[in-house]
């Protein structure tokens, strides 16, 4: 049956949804008539039609007809109608949950049997009652922050099965890049796969080929793309298998070839051999790429889906991912600055409106001490970023434009249960409550300066914590930094996971990271797609980007909003600057119950359309072999500045008012 819904009139916007008890139904009919040559007669009208209202819906009630086979259930929203049948049962009693809280509902029930239907019953009515609320989200609408497009990213888009429609950024990182060969596509994945030189990344004898298909793709789908740029020193020379670990770093030329940052001859789209020039240019490799899309300026500041470079990938453990190429010694931090500005600086000379993201650090420590280099303290000015912000900002300075553009982290939250596992291992269909907890909670991380993940939280190892002595709030201490040491600079995550793969923690996770990002201005975010299934994770890109199965999508300006109880629900609220008067809100709960939820204080006119992901949804979409993804919760009338909204427990509701 096709859902409609009522209409308001009420001078504060309410819409309620929830689900209540369904009432015990009274006994069943009896058959009239019939037998010993007697025949059917039409059954009499029901009598005793009781029609309660609840939280958004309305419980039916009535007397069997002696004869009847089955009862049709009729509705109007004016009193005597005309009514429309709205359900046929076999029972006496109905619940009827597609409904308006605050609106009026008017039914009557007739009988039936194969000799025909009865008249209409006498008429019952009833008013869907509206609850109170339990958590209170006020919204400031003159509080804003735009909300970059490039935060809904993947790593390897390609390799994705069932991928998101309207994703909006695409990157080629990780470890197997940082030895990338641009001129022979060859490449060494370090200690994630036997030290070993091969075509992983692409067979062909095109150069350049594994990047330029990769964008290629990318631009065919709409998408952004981060490329990686390496750094490090040494690329991979052949495709020839394992190198000999016995001494490492290696520096046999059969082996590896020498990176250099700016070659001071002329470009070319087809190198020399290595015999005859051994070395493997950045700027000529850039240079290269953007030939291929001649005219296109895919690192300029215009073009519709741009190219951003990523400065290699998690330099701090450079002497354990790649040991082949970085000996067992870490890089020092001097020498690390000293080699972004000088790499930055022979890109921007080729590319003046490059977006560089760097350092690319894999995750706190290399954030808080340059894995140990630095002593670092908790609320002190040794942190890496504070050497490391200062340094680029004075050489960008000298040079006269920004060097590195956005200050570049990876994120796996540091958040164990009691036996161990880690957040981003828990991949399971089943999961503990404090599982789910550890798993939905954590996001807080990265900005709430309420929360402590500790061992009161139920995190059994929490040295992140420890380690700060206070909640961790990462993105509002680095953007301190930033402001006070490089302003201008922005923030990105081009690695993430938050856990729950194949469970509805997982959604509300993945939905609630991407709040926080536009939320706290990030330029750009990447989920690195974890090994096997994941799509609750992918379904929480979609309460944000095609919502309503169609192109509808989260607005592009960030409202505050404040919750009264952030632990268990949180709402973010955006604006959209194409389309005057429109509010999306995405509200989570990340409780075990359900909670009823006022949203105040912004404007709201037109109609919300309500589109939701509950675990019993979301189960029924997996079993079915489908995705993730919110299915419609009907629509009202909205106006006023107040909407108050019952959200299941472990849930996502996106509501989209115009």
């Amino acid at each position: 049956m096709k859902e409609s819904r009522g209409v308001s009139q009420r001078s504060k916007f309410v819409l309620v949804l929830a689900t209540a008890a369904i009432l015990a139904g009274c006994g069943g009919a009896g058959y009239g008539g019939g037998g010993g040559g007697g025949g059917v007669t039409i059954p009499v009208a029901p009598t005793g039609l009781a029609a309660t209202g609840g939280n958004a819906q309305v419980s039916l009630m009535w007397t069997a007809s002696a004869g009847a086979t089955s009862y049709y259930v009729k509705r109007a929203t004016v009193s005597g109608g005309p009514y429309t049948q709205i359900a046929t049962v076999g029972a006496t009693n109905y619940l009827d949950s597609v409904v308006t809280n605050g609106t009026a509902y008017f039914y009557v029930v007739t009988a039936y049997n194969s000799a025909g239907e009865s008249a209409n019953s006498a008429q019952a009515s009833a008013t869907p009652a509206v609850p109170a609320p339990d958590v209170t989200v006020t919204v400031d609408p003159t509080k804003t922050r735009a909300i970059s497009p490039y935060i809904y990213g993947v790593n390897s888009y390609s390799g994705i099965s069932g991928a998101p429609a309207m994703l909006t950024l695409d990157r080629a990182g990780g470890n197997r890049w940082t030895a990338y060969n641009r001129e022979t596509n060859a490449s060494n994945a370090g200690n994630d796969f036997h030290f070993q030189n091969d075509s992983y990344l692409s067979a062909s004898s095109t150069p350049a080929e594994a990047v330029l298909s990769f964008i290629a793709a990318d631009q065919a789908a709409n998408l952004a793309s981060i490329m990686t740029v390496q750094m490090q020193g040494l690329v991979s020379a052949d495709e020839s298998g394992p190198v000999n670990m016995t001494n490492p770093p290696i520096s046999d030329a059969a082996d590896f070839r020498p990176v250099v940052d700016k070659k001071n001859a002329a470009f070319t789209l087809t190198p020399p051999p290595a015999t005859t020039d051994n070395n493997v240019y950045m700027d000529e490799f850039i240079w290269a790429v953007d030939q291929k899309f001649m005219g296109m300026g895919i690192f300029g500041t215009s073009t519709t889906h741009p190219v951003f470079i990523n400065l290699d990938n998690e330099p701090e453990l450079w002497n354990s991912t790649h040991k082949e190429i970085q000996g067992p010694t870490a890089v020092t931090l001097d020498n690390y600055i000293s080699k972004t500005i000088a790499l930055s600086k022979a890109l921007k000379d080729q590319f003046p409106n490059a977006t560089i993201l760097g350092p690319v650090h894999y995750g706190f420590e290399g954030i808080y001490s340059w894995q140990g280099e630095l002593a670092a303290t908790p609320n002190g000015t040794n942190w890496f970023p504070d050497k490391y912000l200062p340094a680029i900002k004075s050489a960008s300075t000298a040079y006269g434009k920004p060097l590195v553009d956005v200050y570049d982290f990876h994120w796996y939250p540091e958040d164990y249960d009691a036996g161990g596992t880690r957040v981003t291992s828990m991949s399971g269909t089943t999961l503990t409550d404090a599982q789910v907890q550890l798993i939905v909670q954590s996001p807080r991380n990265l900005w709430d300066p309420t929360y402590s993940d500790n061992a009161s939280a139920g995190n059994s190892n929490p040295w992140v914590y420890n380690t700060l002595g206070a909640p961790i709030q990462m993105l509002p201490r680095l953007q301190t930094k930033i402001d006070a040491e490089n302003p201008g600079m922005k923030l990105s995550i081009t690695e993430y996971e938050a856990g729950g793969w194949n469970h509805i923690a997982g959604t509300v996770a993945q939905a609630d990271m991407l709040g926080i990002f536009g939320n706290e201005g990030l330029f750009a975010a990447c989920l690195w797609p974890p090994s096997g299934s994941y799509p609750y994770t992918l379904g929480g890109f979609r309460a944000f980007r095609g919502f309503d199965g169609g192109n509808a999508v989260f607005g592009d300006t960030s409202l505050q909003a404040t919750s009264s109880n952030v632990g268990n629900v949180v709402v973010y609220a955006s604006s959209d600057s194409h389309i005057a008067g429109r509010v999306v809100f995405v509200a989570i709960n990340r409780s075990t119950t359900t909670h009823v939820t006022a949203i105040n204080g912004v404007p709201l006119t037109g109609t919300a359309h309500l589109y939701q992901m509950t675990e019993t949804s979301a189960q029924t979409q997996v079993a079915a072999n489908g995705p993730v993804m919110p299915v419609s919760a009907g629509t009202m009338a909205a106006s006023g500045s107040s909407i108050t909204v019952s959200l299941p427990a472990l849930s996502v509701t996106t509501i989209d008012v115009q």
